[in-house]
């Protein structure tokens, strides 16, 4: 005798159920297979679980391991220490930002100071270049040496000693000398002018 032919499992199109009388049988034993799936899951792996399902007519099923309410505040506590991590991250990520673009803007307007600083100097030594090449610039005695005789060099020299006497004297009577050497000095400081040793040389110098 031959067996009884059946269909065998056949494919179902995932799709919504027309039918609301077959949509909520269906609604009912698919529940039950995912909470029987959920609990070989905790057995099996030691894994905590928690389902929320809302059923076609809005009515809530909940299936926990090993317990809803545990695994929900589980999730929703650490959703929310994963936020305040994220928002500390992101404001210490923010201040180190600030602070980086404060210091590069502080060195820039440091490199900008030098760089005016040096601009200016080398207007200052430029001009000081064209006066010395021009002549412009010379020292405050230069051209009265250069327009005197023999005798108006010695005046001027005799000038020059009596300052540097008037200055000495006028030091050891503030600081006092307190050394031979500070005397040694002051003798020595008279006869040492720049023009000493040409005095009577000078090619404007007329021979008496």
């Amino acid at each position: 005798m031959e067996g009884k032919k059946t269909r065998g499992r056949q494919k179902i199109d995932i799709k919504k159920i027309e039918n609301e009388d077959d949509r909520l049988i269906t609604f009912s034993k698919r529940r039950s297979g995912i909470y029987k799936k959920a609990s070989e899951l905790a057995a099996l792996c030691g894994a905590e679980v928690g389902i929320v399902v809302f059923s076609p007519k809005g009515k809530p099923y909940s299936y926990g391991s090993p317990a809803i309410e545990y695994v929900a505040n589980r999730f929703l506590n650490a959703v929310a220490d994963q936020n305040a991590n994220e928002r500390i991250s992101h404001s210490i990520l923010e201040v180190y930002r600030q602070a980086r673009v404060y210091e590069a803007n502080e060195n820039h307007n440091e490199l900008v100071g030098q760089l005016e600083a040096v601009k200016e100097r080398s207007k200052v030594l430029q001009q000081l270049v064209r006066e010395r090449g021009s002549g412009e610039q010379q020292c405050w005695w230069e051209p009265a040496l250069h327009n005197q005789d023999s005798q108006g060099v010695k005046k001027i020299h005799e000038s020059f000693k009596g300052l540097v006497n008037h200055v000495c004297t006028h030091l050891r009577l503030r600081y006092g000398s307190g050394s031979n050497s500070f005397d040694n000095g002051i003798a020595s400081s008279s006869t040492a002018l720049p023009f000493h040793a040409t005095v009577g040389s000078n090619p404007n110098s007329q021979s008496h």
